[in-house]
């Protein structure tokens, strides 16, 4: 009777094993470990990049993605060299991500040579169809999706806001890029209104610090003289730099983002980046659970801000119309 009895015991400890073992498994699989790749475009030391990548980190570990528990990050910077991007696009698509964060145009063009296939979601991006990333913004219809910067015409508020500002300005250096796509369109669409504003346009590349101070030493040397700061790596990289010496040459000067006229800059139009970090984080967490990029339509920004430094307005020897004030969403004092 006892051997009866044990092997009743082991057969039903045995039936309840089998029924164990895959809730087990299914355990296992519920905290399978989940990798996130990012591709930037700028440096490890860049600091709005930081900040952009915190909150995109913060955002996810808000929706349960623990960083070491349930997912783990594989982070490329590309310290602004088209040859490293293409590099580590392809080294991060080999690691057959769960999805990779694009920061920019350069990172999501390179990523999209390499992979139609490994989910893509973009924190920035400029005219997303018109760059042949996605088929259009309600169905993206590929492996990528995301957030949109801004459309082209909203370059041109630039020179408007310069003008708005300081009337007497009859010459733009124009900082930008011009191995990016997206600098041309955004070069065209400023030198394309500049004549209703009775304004010159004069490009300067953004790509090394020597020739971004030679430019504008020699750009400030003329009176009635403004600045825009167009979107690249550069820019984000330079900004610090190029709000200094806007300040010292006495140019007046409006760029794309909030941290430019946080580190001295006049004045800044755009969206709130840092936000569309964190949005980009809400689409990534949608694929991790399931969806798929085309099912996730791109969405653009439902609002601009327009960021104002009164302390540098007063280095420049300038009064901030009553008019630009009112519309402000932020003034630095």
């Amino acid at each position: 009777m006892a051997i009866g009895i044990g092997r009743r015991q082991f057969i039903s400890a045995l039936g309840g094993a089998t029924v164990a073992w895959p809730l087990a498994a299914r355990a296992q699989q519920s905290e399978h470990v989940r990798l996130i790749g990012v591709l930037t475009a700028t440096g490890a030391n860049d600091a709005a990049q930081r900040i952009y990548l915190a909150a995109f980190r913060q955002a996810l570990q808000k929706m349960g993605w623990i960083e070491g528990h349930n997912v783990r990050f594989d982070t490329r910077f590309a310290e602004r060299s088209t040859a490293n991007l293409r590099k580590y696009a392809a080294e991060l698509v080999a690691l057959t991500p769960d999805v990779i964060l694009a920061t920019s145009n350069p990172s999501l063009e390179q990523l999209l040579q390499v992979t139609r296939t490994v989910p893509i979601v973009f924190a920035i991006a400029i005219d997303p169809v018109g760059s042949g990333f996605v088929d259009s913004l309600s169905r993206p219809g590929g492996n990528a999706t995301g957030f949109m910067m801004f459309e082209y015409s909203l370059c041109g508020k630039w020179v408007e806001l310069l003008k708005q500002i300081e009337p007497s300005i009859t010459r733009v250096a124009v900082l930008r890029d011009p191995t990016i796509t997206q600098a041309i369109g955004e070069f065209a669409v400023i030198q394309s209104v500049a004549p209703s504003f009775n304004v010159e346009v004069i490009p300067v590349d953004v790509r090394d610090k020597a020739e971004i101070e030679r430019a504008l030493e020699a750009f400030g040397r003329s009176a009635n003289g403004g600045l825009i700061l167009t979107t690249s790596p550069g820019s984000v990289t330079h900004s610090d730099l190029v709000a200094t010496l806007a300040t010292r040459h006495k140019l007046p000067a409006v760029s794309f983002e909030r941290f430019f006229v946080a580190a001295g800059g006049l004045a800044s139009y755009g969206p709130n980046l840092v936000n569309q970090f964190a949005l980009a984080a809400g689409y990534v967490d949608r694929i991790l659970r399931g969806e798929k990029p085309t099912d996730l339509p791109v969405q653009a920004p439902t609002k601009y801000e327009l960021v104002i430094n009164l302390k540098t307005a007063k280095a420049l020897g300038l009064d901030i119309p009553v008019t630009v004030l009112a519309r402000a969403d932020e003034v630095i004092e």
